[in-house]
């Protein structure tokens, strides 16, 4: 019998008996549904995640040092301490190749003030490097200078949180704040960078001057020091921190590898992929369990339908069907069924996700391997759960089946 025939008679027994063959499905389509949403919902989380990293800037590495104040007191009079200086910035901008940009960063926390409007907020004492360090751009004004920096001037950046919480429905620009009293000049408004991967507000926060900031804001006993640095591309990430980190330890005697810490958005990103994956995979096998309890559900369903009809394989048999036509027909049937049931699973997988995303405020990315990866998985279920009920039917005795009440 051809391949054509065999589908048409398997096609013809599904739809003799719809409700069982729709309810034979329905783990198929709960199983599907399942993987789609909860991969979606996995791999938006790790979209988010990404586009937070992305966020920090590009080829960004961070260069801290490691200390407690005890061993920096220590240290520092044995003349050996291992703080950052703002002259391993030089060294680092100089000395170290694939490096494009440097900034020292200054941290600090203050009362912001215009008028009577009051926040407190983040204050960050940078180089004018920062800027190209972490891809900022303007929404409004412009960026400080070097020659800013060089005279120590007291103007300043803000960030869009910064600007709503002091300035509703005012322009920044132009208009002094008072940073712990002290009076900055605004240049510009930061284009919103929204959340950090830590969850911090990007948007919550001044960019001033490092020296104006260091020197004005700052106490000596407080003013710890961080690097950015920007290289020249991706691949040379690994080359740039290996030198830096050997750079520090030429210039900061007495000192070792675990004194600084040279890190990279890279190692951020892998962690926090590591992370993701992670949580991707265990939404997925959860899933998956339903696409086998769905298997489970054809395979008992199949041999019901084997028991049923064994007077009609047999007589079919008689009539000239061989074991291959019978074996076809019964894994073309259990097939079918993981096939229409994926496709209805697809569509209410995909409706599930969109309205999770929509109503629930979840990022969601629904991504064609999981798609692909969820009818391909129902497929071979069909296929391996349908293979015992159809061996099963392909060998009966052909005498013992006509003679079956």
């Amino acid at each position: 019998m051809s391949i054509i025939g065999i589908i048409r008679i398997a096609l013809k027994s599904l739809t003799r008996n719809k409700t069982r063959t729709f309810l034979t499905m329905l783990g198929i389509i709960i199983g599907v549904a399942a993987v789609i949403t909860m991969l979606a919902i996995g791999e938006g989380a790790k979209k988010v995640v990404d586009d937070q990293i992305s966020s920090m800037g590009t080829n960004v590495i961070m260069v801290t040092s490691n200390f407690t104040n005890t061993q920096n007191t220590a240290r520092q009079a044995a003349g050996s301490g291992n703080t950052l200086e703002e002259e391993d910035v030089d060294a680092i901008r100089n000395s170290v190749d694939g490096v494009l940009f440097t900034s020292p960063v200054y941290n600090t926390f203050g009362q912001l003030k215009y008028g009577n409007s009051n926040w407190r907020g983040r204050v960050m004492g940078v180089d004018v490097d920062y800027f190209q360090i972490r891809d900022l751009s303007m929404e409004s004004g412009d960026t400080f200078y070097a020659s800013d920096v060089e005279s120590g001037t007291k103007v300043c950046v803000i960030g869009k949180t910064v600007a709503d919480n002091l300035f509703a429905g005012i322009d920044p620009v132009g208009k002094v704040i008072r940073i712990r009293n002290i009076p900055f000049t605004v240049r510009g408004v930061l284009r919103s960078k929204g959340a950090s991967a830590s969850g911090m507000d990007q948007d919550d926060i001044v960019l001033a001057p490092f020296t104006t900031t260091s020197t004005r804001l700052m106490g000596h006993r407080w003013r710890f020091l961080t690097i950015f640095v920007s290289a020249e591309s991706k691949e040379r990430i690994p080359l740039v921190q290996e030198d830096i980190l050997n750079l520090l330890q030429n210039r900061h005697r007495g000192t070792t590898a675990d004194d600084f810490s040279v890190s990279s958005q890279t190692d951020i990103a892998e962690a926090a992929s590591t992370v993701s994956d992670t949580m991707t995979i265990l939404l997925a096998s959860i899933a998956g369990i339903s696409l086998l309890v769905g298997g489970i559900g054809i395979m008992n369903i199949m041999l019901v339908s084997v028991t049923e009809r064994i007077k009609e394989i047999g007589i079919r048999m008689a009539v000239g069907a061989g074991k291959r036509d019978v074996l076809l027909q019964f894994i073309i049937e259990a097939v079918t069924i993981s096939i229409f049931g994926g496709l209805i699973g697809i569509l209410l997988g995909v409706t599930a996700a969109e309205l999770l995303g929509k109503y629930m405020e979840w990022s969601i990315n629904i991504t064609a391997w999981s798609v692909f990866l969820s009818v391909g998985f129902s497929m071979l279920i069909g296929i391996f759960f349908g293979w015992y009920p159809a061996r099963k039917a392909a060998n009966l005795n052909l005498i013992d089946a006509l003679r079956y009440e």
